[in-house]
């Protein structure tokens, strides 16, 4: 009789071996182009020695462990002391100290350069392809900069410990740390997109106005990432009828914690390692920013560049899991062949790698559009129209496509995708997060309307540069036509279709971006199968390429084997 050590009823065999130790950037050559064509070349040492660094099986760990260690808060100390006290596991402040040292926080605003801002768009993009939660407080940070810039005093005291390129975790005041993080707060119980009918009051105490202190009371629904060392907020005042942003550090000025009560953190679908909260202000110590009544303008200058970030994130999570989806075909068999030599699952594989792309070109030239707009004296109009108009419409479609995306690359790992022990799952869950943060799908699909209502010169120089893509490309013309048409009916029906438009928005910005940079095939496939007739106007399965397309070769551009 044939005898068997204990456990061992079979050999493991075609079962695929972890993806790790590639080269995030090199590896993307949409990516690696856009840098060297958009200014920012310089910067590609970096960015290769950031893209090795992130798949190292230590540093793919340290993504794991934060979303299976969830942050803790404790309120009280064993003494019953209010503390307010979030506690999270080393390997959240191991990713945001990769994440300062490469200056994702303040790349543009430090180290000001033709392609900064380009330059810290790819790194960013690099990092969201391994973890998303640790990007929620450096994203905000980054962005409460340029506000904070037009407040000199206040930023004086902060510069440096902005710019700085070391994560410093300890939970005391401000001044005694070498660096801090900025978060946000503007949502509210009654309101959520809806911020004008917040009911949180500011009462002065030391002169009125801008940079006078106020206290404030009342509650924040969503008080993202609770830790940070300030939070921008709105509040109004009894002076003024608008809302009022002001500047809310987590402890005061005479060193004790700000009253600022976290009442719990939110439970999450995903972005699990990052903390997110509800608060209230008990008489909290807040100063003003920006003009009075005018805070919704000056917190919106810091939602543009959060939004931002929100389409760059979608696009590493497609990014992600488009390379996990083709290295598990490239090593599952199925019915005597691997799955990525199969026509049907070469198609799908090919389609994901055609959203892909298009979602990086597209942020990528969102990127140079802000640097480009930061002055805006010298701003050309379509510059301007790249950024007010295309970035809502871009957060609003990649965003969503993330979703689809996510769900269609699990479906490549089959089973094995559906499970918490491998990254798919993950990737998934944190898919719906960035069509609902800064901004839902209506509420950006309308800003896109009120952008080219409010800038209609800038929207004609978008256009025209559009229009003159499409000459030579018939099914693009007709595009451009259709969109037109549906700008130019009734403001009710516009309003009605505010989807359509946004998305025709980004699929032609899409596809006249893949014509100038991307091989033919590419822009021909993803045209024939978004734009074309019946294509891209009511959303489409993966995989339903034509035949006649070479599959295997976009396959093999997105990530060579």
């Amino acid at each position: 009789m044939e005898r068997h050590s204990f456990g061992q009823t079979h050999e493991v065999t075609n079962q695929v071996p972890p993806l790790a130790d590639y080269n995030l950037f090199s590896s993307d050559a949409a990516l690696t182009a856009a840098l060297e064509r958009d200014g920012a070349a310089w910067h590609r040492d970096a960015l290769l020695r950031h893209g090795a660094a992130l798949t190292t099986p230590e540093t793919l760990a340290l993504a794991e462990l934060a979303n299976r260690h969830t942050p803790e808060l404790f309120t009280h100390s064993p003494r019953g002391e209010r503390i307010d006290a979030l506690e999270f596991h080393a390997s959240w402040h191991t990713l945001l100290s990769l994440l300062r040292r490469e200056g994702l926080h303040a790349l543009p605003f430090s180290d000001p350069q033709r392609g900064a801002m380009v330059a810290r768009c790819a790194g960013y993009f690099l990092h969201a392809q391994i973890e998303s939660g640790s990007l929620c407080p450096l994203t905000m940070t980054f962005a409460s900069i340029p506000v904070l810039q037009r407040e000199p005093a206040l930023f004086a005291r902060l510069r440096d410990k902005l710019y700085a390129r070391e994560h410093d975790p300890r939970d005391i005041p401000l001044t005694h740390k070498n660096s801090a993080m900025i978060g946000m707060g503007m949502t509210e119980k009654q309101g959520g997109s809806d911020v004008r009918s917040n009911q949180t009051r500011a009462y002065a105490t030391a002169g009125r106005g801008r940079g006078a202190a106020y206290r404030l009371v009342g509650h924040k629904w969503f008080f993202s990432a609770p830790q940070c060392d300030a939070h921008l907020v709105l509040g109004r005042t009894d002076d003024h009828e608008g809302l009022s942003c002001f500047f809310v550090p987590r402890f005061a000025p005479d060193g004790s914690k700000n009253a600022v009560q976290i009442q719990r953190l939110k439970d999450k679908l995903g972005n699990r390692s990052n903390a997110s909260s509800e608060v209230e202000f008990l008489d909290a110590f807040g100063i003003m920013i920006g003009d009075e009544g005018r805070g919704v303008p000056t917190i919106i200058e810091m939602a543009n560049y959060t939004r931002l970030d929100c389409v760059i994130g979608s696009a590493a999570l497609m990014r992600a899991a488009l390379v996990q989806a083709i290295h598990h075909a490239r090593h599952r068999s199925a019915f005597g062949r691997h799955l990525a030599d199969q026509p049907l699952m070469r198609n799908v594989l090919a389609d994901l790698a055609l959203e892909s792309e298009a979602a990086t070109v597209l942020f990528m030239r969102l990127a140079r559009a802000f640097e480009e707009s930061a002055d805006a004296a010298s701003t050309s109009l379509a510059e301007r129209a790249w950024r007010r108009i295309v970035t809502p419409a871009a957060k609003y479609w990649v965003c969503k496509r993330a979703l689809e995306f996510t769900g269609e690359a699990m479906e490549v790992w089959g089973g094995n995708g559906y499970v918490e022990t491998g990254p798919m799952a993950r990737f998934y869950r944190e898919a719906p997060v960035n069509s609902i943060w800064e901004g839902s799908g209506n509420v950006m699909c309308l800003d896109v309307l009120r952008a080219m209502e409010r800038e209609p010169d800038a929207a004609q120089a978008l256009f025209a540069g559009w229009q003159m893509e499409a000459q030579a490309h018939p099914a693009l013309s007709a595009a451009l036509g259709k969109l037109a048409a549906a700008l130019n009916g009734p403001a009710e029906h516009r309003e009605a279709s505010a989807r359509r438009i946004a998305q025709q928005v980004v699929l032609i910005a899409q596809a006249t971006l893949l014509l100038e940079h991307a091989p033919g095939e590419v822009a021909e496939a993803f045209i024939a199968t978004r734009l074309a007739d019946g294509c891209g106007e009511s959303g489409r399965v993966y995989g339903t390429l034509p035949a006649a397309f070479d599959h295997a070769a976009i396959v093999e551009r997105a990530f060579p084997a």
